[in-house]
């Protein structure tokens, strides 16, 4: 392979030629309610041509080694009549390396009767309750071979295997319809999906007990988030507008995104980390051009530190390049993706936390959500109302919602017990068309002054 690409990129003459091939093999499980949906082990190859000649790029992907030759032709016809100017992109060492993933069981090694029956196990879990139960999961695992070459003397070839699942519970009492959901992941095999019966029932008793929990009540309230959930929202509301690809034309983000711009407490400070921890979701050596993944602040102590860029991104700001250009599969070109998303942890406790609200919520995991540039809003998974210093009653149906630059600014309580979570199954990222990206995402309790909560 290697001999094959190396031919391929030396015969044509531009500013800046790669191509990444890909082989991949997905094992996927699917359930809804007693229904088995889905039973599939698929392989797929690819690959995209990228050719960079005086500012302008051709991007051809193929799926067919067979068709390089003619996937090269076309991506440098398409640079070369489009010429946009100076190519620039950000400086990063050549490098040739051969990377082999790390597991403690090999999900590959597991038969495919094997995985069917242990998901059909935990779905008549998920469906062992007396409250008209339904139940949706959805285990994959996902092999990647990857073969990275450019025209600077890079060549990589990489290793990821990743295994994990989404798990749902269902609760019925007439109309009134509760769920509770989990998503497990990481690239440390096999082992996430075992011994999870924990797990199972702690989703059956709440979407149980959300069917007694009254709507939450809606106004501005102190909040206690959990680990899930600090995850999520750093990595929705902050996360995305530190991407360098989303700066280049919009002069809000621009004027929001500047350097040393005061966002937060002193306390606050917020990481993306592709080179670790070892199994996250998020971690990889090298990102997708072939750049080596380092630990990026966001955010130290308070204040804007930098953002994520590609190689292109890098080159146009005159900023380091982060190895923060990933794609989802052998389809896409790499766009500017996180990696692995958090706040580090400080001093507090959840005790000390709920202690100083009079009136509040502590607020745990997410049922999704949406961001617009500045704006957010979230589905609570769980939450309970405080009251004096103390967590009472479970509520449902609460959202939080306000702009996010004045939200972390009420951040005013960093906890000290830090977890970072992954995703599985159908959990990931999406943007730009491509979904779900494998990412990491999570920190330690956090308190928000005066959060916007939507209820009934």
């Amino acid at each position: 392979m290697k001999e094959k690409l190396s031919d391929a990129v030396s015969s044509l003459s531009v500013d800046f030629l790669d191509i990444r091939m890909e082989n991949r093999w997905e094992t996927r499980i699917s359930y809804k309610g007693k229904n088995l949906e889905e039973l599939s082990h698929t392989k797929s190859s690819g690959g995209v041509v990228r050719a960079l000649d005086e500012g302008s790029w051709g991007i051809v992907s193929f799926t067919d080694l067979s068709r390089l030759e003619k996937s090269l032709f076309l991506a440098v016809r398409e640079a070369k009549i489009k010429k946009g100017g100076k190519s620039k992109l950000g400086e990063t060492p050549v490098v040739k390396d051969n990377v082999r993933a790390k597991m403690k069981i090999d999900p590959r090694d597991i038969p495919l009767e094997e995985k069917a029956s242990l998901m059909k196990q935990y779905n008549e879990k998920l469906m062992d309750h007396s409250h008209n139960p339904s139940s949706m999961i959805y285990y994959k695992d996902t092999s990647v071979e990857k073969f990275y070459i450019n025209s600077e003397g890079t060549y990589l070839e990489q290793e990821r295997v990743d295994c994990g699942a989404s798990y749902g519970a269902v609760a019925r009492r007439n109309e009134n319809i509760q769920t509770a959901h989990v998503s497990i992941g990481g690239t440390d095999g096999w082992e996430n999906v075992l011994e999870i019966d924990g797990v199972i029932e702690e989703l059956n008793e709440r979407a149980i007990t959300l069917l007694d929990a009254k709507p939450a009540r809606g106004g501005k309230f102190d909040c206690v988030l959990d680990n899930r959930l600090t995850g999520t929202f750093i990595h929705e509301a902050f996360g995305h507008m530190s991407e360098a690809d989303h700066m280049d034309d919009n002069e809000k983000l621009q004027e929001l995104m500047v350097p040393g711009k005061k966002w937060g407490c002193d306390e606050l400070t917020v990481v993306d980390d592709g080179s670790g921890p070892e199994g996250a979701s998020g971690t990889d050596k090298y990102d997708d051009e072939g750049v080596p993944t380092s630990k990026t602040y966001l955010i130290k102590d308070g204040i804007l530190a930098g953002r994520l860029h590609s190689r292109e991104t890098a080159g146009k700001m005159g900023e380091p390049v982060s190895g923060n250009a990933r794609a989802v599969d052998n389809r896409f070109e790499p766009i500017v993706r996180m990696t692995n998303t958090y706040i580090e942890p400080r001093d507090w406790t959840l005790d000390e936390m709920v202690k100083d609200i009079k009136n509040g919520y502590y607020v745990k995991s997410s049922r999704g959500g949406m961001t617009n540039l500045d704006m957010f809003t979230f589905s609570a998974g769980e939450a309970y109302r405080i009251e004096d210093g103390e967590i009472r009653e479970k509520v449902r149906d609460l959202s939080l919602t306000g702009n996010v630059f004045e939200t972390m600014k009420n951040i005013d309580a960093i906890g000290n017990d830090f977890e970072l979570f992954g995703k599985g199954g159908r959990g990931g990222c999406g943007k730009g068309g491509q979904f779900p990206l494998p990412v990491g995402l999570g920190g330690p309790h956090i308190r928000i002054r005066n959060v916007i909560v939507g209820g009934r």
